[in-house]
């Protein structure tokens, strides 16, 4: 059993009694985050250039059967993908950490309190259970965005399998969105753990609200930025316009907009009687090309910071009111 000492009247040490209790998680985010960095580093580099040099083999082959390395095309792609899954995995982590952990265990375990019969005020506690994480958290995933994006960028223009920039996993983990998604999920999970009095309870809680936050953001960031759209004939298969699609349907002959017309085929009889009761005269298809992907993401993270920070103006208004309370009832 682990004997927890109180900190010494006047003398609070906030930050090294928060790194001791801590120091487990601490350890194990500096461990995962340089291992997944790397990994990363090993993606952007080695793996990269055997995978480019079996392309260009596989490229220049003329004939039925050609020599190339198709094990390094398959394990860049691999590990790829899992590197891609550990970076969007990161708001999880720290969501559950801080629900369970970080307030929610102190909150349960009655260590909380301890502290605030001390010379430590509630809100003064609850400070230093944002400040150095929200500063850990910020660097660790920012480092993993920003190598994610250089070992993408790598095989740009060299790997035939490479995802393109709009590939949901590779769009949400080449960019900011993610840091501040991890930070939203540390108040989030925090706030949890001061509600939900439990660590099972408040990780849960942590988790579910990052998980409904990162669903909210994926239904909205298409819509942050003015669309482009592409319009062309019937005598298409289906719309063009590379990118981010948004919405796609097809053209009447006054110009108005169908979304979601479903009958593809133009050379399809039920098809074309189809486009015959809508007097259709094209497609449409409204995207966002390449050059939006900075724009979205930077209005996506500025939103995500704002609801962080006005969840974190709740937490403390409701731990100020709870032990306001709790001092004159007592």
């Amino acid at each position: 059993m682990t004997v927890l000492t109180p900190p010494t009247a006047g003398s609070p040490h906030l930050t090294r009694w928060l790194i001791r209790l801590h120091r487990p998680a601490l350890l194990l985010w500096t461990a995962v985050v340089v291992a997944v960095s790397g990994v990363l580093l090993w993606l952007r580099g080695p793996l990269a250039n055997a995978s480019a040099a079996a392309w260009r083999a596989y490229d220049a082959c003329q004939q039925a059967t050609c020599a190339y390395d198709q094990a390094a095309i398959i394990h860049y792609k691999d590990i790829y993908g899992y590197t891609t899954y550990a970076v969007l995995a990161a708001p999880f982590l720290v969501a559950a950490w801080a629900g369970a952990a970080l307030t929610g265990r102190e909150v349960e375990t009655g260590t909380a309190r301890l502290a605030w019969t001390q010379s430590t005020s509630p809100l003064r506690w609850f400070a230093s259970r944002l400040a150095l994480p929200a500063a850990v958290v910020t660097a660790g995933t920012g480092l993993l965005v920003l190598l994610h994006h250089l070992a993408w960028s790598a095989g740009k223009g060299r790997i035939g399998s490479l995802k393109s920039w709009y590939d949901l996993p590779t769009f949400y983990a080449n960019g900011p969105v993610v840091v501040a998604l991890a930070l939203a999920g540390l108040v989030g999970g925090a706030l949890a753990g001061l509600l939900r009095r439990g660590s099972l309870p408040a990780l849960v809680a942590g988790l579910g609200f990052t998980g409904l936050l990162w669903y909210a953001v994926q239904l909205v960031m298409p819509h942050l930025w003015t669309t482009s759209t592409s319009v062309v004939g019937l005598k298409r298969f289906v719309p063009t316009g590379g990118g981010l699609g948004v919405d796609e349907g097809i053209v009447t002959a006054t110009g108005a907009h169908i979304s979601n017309a479903t009958c593809a085929n133009s050379e399809n009889d039920a098809c074309l009687a189809f486009y015959d009761k809508f007097d259709a005269v094209g497609w449409y298809r409204d995207y966002h090309p390449a050059s939006h992907y900075w724009p979205m993401q930077l209005i996506a993270t500025g939103l995500v910071l704002a609801l962080t920070a006005l969840l974190t103006l709740l937490a403390f208004r409701l731990l100020h009111r709870e032990t306001g309370t709790r001092k004159r009832t007592s």
